[in-house]
């Protein structure tokens, strides 16, 4: 590793560690027909018991792949809804509803909502590309989009004073490797191999190139060795020096590769279930560079030494599903104390947004919780953005609120709410006061404060949101 690779590994640029917030967009041809089963969630299917759990996975981005399973709930659906229809034809639909895409309005509700950065899927593992490539495709000639969707996407974000990101599936092509990924282990073998590495490397450096994202994320893995990956972080960072880069790049070896191999897949899943079991739900493998983690549909209780970034859907997956009902969603509440969570223990959420593919429409139910994190970050993006973790995440009062911290400077902001959903008059804080110590409100309004027995009692401001944020002038934890 060089040594310019090296100073940046696992070090993050201050405008990523200050967003605290991102939005994720999966949208492909997947997202025409729109489905998924909803009965199950990921973290379930990663710890089962079972030849093939993959086959029902709640991602309906991966619907071409559930069809490779005549068993599957997406096989039943696609032969009820559409017969004997290539998945292909799907990428015609979507094209045909371009016509309403407003990629403005997008940027605007995303920007609303706090968000300091946008990372679009550019390419998913269905292999079509949401640009215009000049690298073709050996294997489904003109498998992308004419118009110009990344282009005209970065131009509305950063128009809208966000950072733009790019997502590139560099561990599955199905149009080089259409091997059912049933299992983990089963995905290892269909990682391509022959022309597809050096397809890849050419897709990113083309998308380096035409669009100097700000974000490089890859996903699954990458299907070259070592040694040509770092070739292309190299020229990524020279491109855009305050750029980042994830954590899935695995590099791809033949030991990989074997273990993917049907007769070592059951150790494989063995291993990838406990590993699951542990974490919670889906963390990626550490690879030997990048500069944060993503983990999936999971997050941390303590306070993380490396850089992370939780990446989730509103749902249950990513891409749009229509039978995603309102039960199916993040509620009003979870959602904004998951925000408040991630930034205590030093992370950033990754909020996925799902369009339609036939109309190019964000759906009701993630517009509702577009305008919810857009009203809360009315109030409370001074606690959140650029802040950095404190001494510690989180606390109980004695009074039974739950509390989140965040630090900047020598300003701590506290983040209440009341599991009850009645705030009392004042809590407990685990904070000692000093002889400069000032406690006030989100607007600048004084709060009574007093030592207690077991830390500072305060006056809690009134609010209509259901976390209140208290800003702490010169304390020391208890």
């Amino acid at each position: 590793m060089d040594a310019e690779l090296s100073r940046r590994k696992r070090r993050v640029p201050a405008w990523w560690a200050d967003a605290k917030l991102g939005i994720f967009i999966h949208w492909v041809p997947a997202s025409v027909p729109g489905f998924a089963p909803t009965d199950v969630e990921i973290g379930d299917l990663l710890t089962a018991r079972e030849p093939a759990p993959l086959s029902r996975i709640p991602y309906s981005e991966w619907y071409e792949n559930s069809l490779r399973f005549p068993d599957s709930p997406v096989s039943a659906f696609h032969r009820d809804t559409y017969g004997n229809r290539p998945y292909a034809e799907f990428a015609d639909d979507f094209v045909a509803g371009l016509g309403s895409w407003d990629p403005d309005d997008w940027a605007r509700r995303f920007a609303a909502t706090g968000a300091r950065y946008v990372v679009l899927v550019t390419k998913h593992h269905d292999g079509w590309c949401l640009w215009p490539s000049a690298v073709p495709n050996p294997h489904r000639p003109g498998w992308f989009s004419e118009r110009d969707l990344v282009g005209e996407l970065a131009t509305a974000v950063r128009a809208a004073g966000m950072r733009f990101g790019v997502y590139y599936s560099g561990g599955y092509d199905w149009t080089f490797d259409a091997t059912p990924i049933g299992s983990v282990a089963a995905g290892l073998e269909a990682i391509p191999g022959g022309d597809y590495p050096g397809y890849a490397d050419r897709q990113v450096r083309e998308l380096i190139d035409r669009y100097q994202p700000s974000l490089l994320w890859n996903d699954i893995a990458w299907p070259a060795p070592r040694a040509p990956l770092e070739a292309l972080f190299s020229y990524y960072f020279d491109r855009v020096p305050d750029g980042v880069v994830n954590d899935r790049w695995m590099p791809t070896t033949g030991v990989i590769r074997a273990a993917g191999h049907p007769r070592l897949r059951p150790l494989v899943d063995g291993v990838m279930r406990r590993s699951a079991q542990k974490s919670g739900g889906l963390v990626p493998p550490t690879p030997p560079f990048f500069q944060y983690r993503t983990p999936e549909f999971t997050t941390f209780e303590e306070i993380q030494t490396t850089p992370w970034e939780c990446v989730r859907g509103m749902d249950h997956g990513f891409g749009y599903n229509r039978t995603s009902t309102e039960a199916d969603h993040l509620g009003h509440d979870d959602l904004l104390q998951s925000l408040v969570d991630i930034a205590a223990t030093g992370g950033n959420l990754l909020l996925n947004v799902g369009p339609r593919g036939e109309d190019a429409t964000i759906p009701d139910a993630q517009l509702r919780r577009l305008d919810w994190m857009a009203e809360f970050s009315t109030t409370t993006a001074a606690a959140l953005q650029g802040t950095r973790p404190w001494v510690r995440p989180r606390a109980t009062t004695p009074e039974g609120v739950e509390v989140r911290f965040t630090a900047h400077g020598d300003r701590v902001w506290a983040m209440c709410w009341s599991p009850s959903g009645t705030m009392p008059g004042s809590i407990t804080l685990p904070v000692r006061s000093t002889p400069t110590t000032s406690v006030t409100a989100l607007d600048g309004a004084m709060l009574a404060a007093e030592p207690a027995a077991t830390g500072l009692l305060v006056a809690t401001p009134a609010s209509d949101l259901p976390i209140v944020a208290i800003a702490l002038d010169h304390v020391v934890a208890t």
